[in-house]
């Protein structure tokens, strides 16, 4: 299956509901009138795309209309270029350290899928001749650090793992010395699930990133934020405390695939200047995909 056909089907929820909501709308209402508006603005928000991106579709709409008329406008074509070039403000690719080791943390509330998203992106660099390591650095859910060994099995990629209980920097301190042993491209952390709220919780991820930038100065070079779109909007309030107590370098956004709230990409985006760098859209390792701005809105956005 191709990228495409991979966002075309894990935005299938998404897709369905806007784009029978844009048709219905736009075929019931030949001239563009205030109630036609309205019904556009709230489709769109449904799908949460935010208010900033519905504001430039329904203003861009409403300029077509008046310069060509209803044959002319193409509320889908008009709704994916606003769309893209929202999107391709903030630039998306995984960093690389100028040399020697890149160490990437993955950070997020519970359950948005950051022990599979590591083992995944592990994988997926692996795939491009970039050997990885992974740091099982939450140390207290239950059969975590079972979790990421499985996946590391499964996928043929070291994992450096403590006891439970364990202190998360001292083992990520052990997964850098242990990626640079094996001169791996990659360190993958997974830190414990933190609810942005706790601030005893967020000190000590700060202490794990001071106690990895000493080890090896500019690290972690990558903080990436993994955010459940089935959550909607309030992944949002999540995205702007995490960014305030560990800086964030961008964000992964998982199950794509069982939501119709795939806009939320869009407002997360547009609102924190953070880049969405990849996105999940499925349980299978090769389901984690580099986000393509013009490939997602048109998944999202066809006819």
């Amino acid at each position: 299956m191709g990228l495409f056909q991979k966002f075309r089907a894990g935005l299938q929820k998404t897709h369905s509901r806007l784009a029978h909501e844009l048709k219905r709308i736009v075929t019931r209402s030949r001239k563009l009138d205030a109630a036609a508006v309205e019904e556009l603005e709230a489709a769109l928000i449904a799908a949460d795309l935010g208010l900033a991106t519905t504001g430039r579709i329904v203003a861009a709409v409403k300029r077509n209309y008046e310069t060509q008329g209803p044959a002319g406008t193409d509320v889908f074509a008009i709704a994916q270029t606003e769309v893209v070039e929202s999107l391709s403000a903030e630039r998306g690719e995984l960093q690389r350290a100028p040399q020697g080791l890149t160490v990437v943390s993955i950070v997020g509330v519970n359950g948005t899928g950051k022990t599979t998203t590591a083992a995944k992106l592990a994988h997926w660099v692996g795939t491009r001749g970039h050997p990885a390591v992974l740091a099982a650095c939450d140390t207290f859910r239950a059969a975590a650090i079972e979790q990421l060994k499985l996946w590391g099995q499964r996928l043929q990629v070291p994992v450096v793992a403590g006891g439970y209980g364990s202190d998360p920097a001292a083992v990520a301190h052990d997964g850098v010395v242990a990626a640079q042993a094996r001169q791996a491209t990659y360190l993958f952390i997974d830190t414990a699930g933190r609810l942005h709220t706790k601030q005893n919780l967020m000190q000590e991820l700060q202490k794990l990133h001071r106690v990895v930038g000493r080890k090896l100065p500019g690290a972690p070079h990558e903080v990436l934020l993994v955010l459940d779109a089935t959550t909607g909007m309030n992944a949002l309030n999540q995205a702007r405390e995490f960014n305030k107590a560990v800086p964030l370098s961008g964000l992964i956004v998982t199950k794509l695939d069982g939501t119709s709230k795939g806009g939320m990409v869009v407002a997360i985006q547009n609102e924190l200047h953070l880049p969405v760098k990849f996105i999940g859209l499925g349980e299978q390792p090769a389901d984690l995909q580099p986000f393509d701005p013009a490939e997602f809105a048109a998944a999202l956005l066809a006819e």
